[in-house]
């Protein structure tokens, strides 16, 4: 299995889309010239920038080739980068809004990057970010719990509370914004939730594993325990709730 498929992420295109149409409408920055979309996937997420701000030169930069073939594809006005997330925040080049929609989990550090990131937007501008905050939710302890059986280690995502981001950003902005949103997707199935994490974040584990076979015997038992989690509703349908924090931070002075 490749270690990113634009076109498993995509099965889920409206439901990832919402949170990030969520994020770029708060962002209070009327006409930015420059917008930069951090770990950008296929391109979904600059559809959205683009839609807000129309006028607006956008580059996206992820670090699966995959991701930004099929970015260009879709939208070959924009700029289009492979490379390294935290590299790319010890630079010096600014923008008018540095954005990420669910990417910045697969990024260490964060007490230093965010601070990073912020340094990196131009003065006037907005760093927007949304990562997921479910992290000790049952689907993702169950996911370990099996990972274990397999006696595998990955790297996994993580994430902070907002507390944490709160004190990493405060000092060096103007203002502030955080917020968390919880999620109500309605999945045609309990299998449907499997679908959804085989595109973000089971794929550590499943590129971890040395054959088809195991890939699948792993995909099994973790339906057979998501069974015993999510109770389908009386059309089979399953009401899967994903929370999501998010912040928008503006340069300037810390209090």
């Amino acid at each position: 299995m490749p270690s990113w498929n634009p076109k498993q992420y995509l099965k889920f295109a409206e439901e990832r889309s919402r949170p990030c149409r969520d994020l770029a409408a708060r962002v209070e920055v009327a006409a930015p010239g420059r917008i930069i979309d951090l770990g950008c996937g296929p391109g979904n997420s600059a559809e959205v920038l683009s839609a807000r701000w129309p006028n607006a030169a956008i580059a996206g930069l992820d670090s699966s080739a995959a991701m930004i073939e099929a970015a260009r594809a879709a939208a070959p006005q924009c700029e289009w980068r492979t490379g390294d997330i935290a590299e790319w925040a010890a630079g010096e080049d600014r923008f008018d809004v540095v954005f990420s929609n669910a990417a910045l989990q697969w990024v260490g550090d964060h007490a230093a990057v965010f601070p990073q990131l912020l340094a990196r937007v131009a003065e006037g501008g907005a760093l927007a970010v949304q990562v997921p905050g479910n992290y000790q939710e049952a689907q993702h302890q169950l996911m370990r719990k099996v990972a274990r059986g397999f006696r595998l280690q990955v790297r996994e995502w993580h994430t902070h509370g907002l507390d944490f981001y709160y004190d990493a950003l405060a000092p060096h902005a103007a203002r502030l914004d955080l917020w968390a949103t919880e999620y109500l997707h309605v999945l045609p199935n309990i299998e449907g939730i499997v679908e959804w994490y085989k595109g973000t974040g089971m794929r550590p584990y499943l590129d971890a594993l040395a054959s088809e076979g195991e890939r699948e015997r792993f995909l099994a038992e973790y339906l057979e325990g998501l069974r015993g989690i999510y109770a389908p509703s009386a059309d089979g349908a399953v009401l899967f709730s994903f929370r999501r924090i998010f912040m928008v931070a503006y340069p300037g002075a810390g209090k």
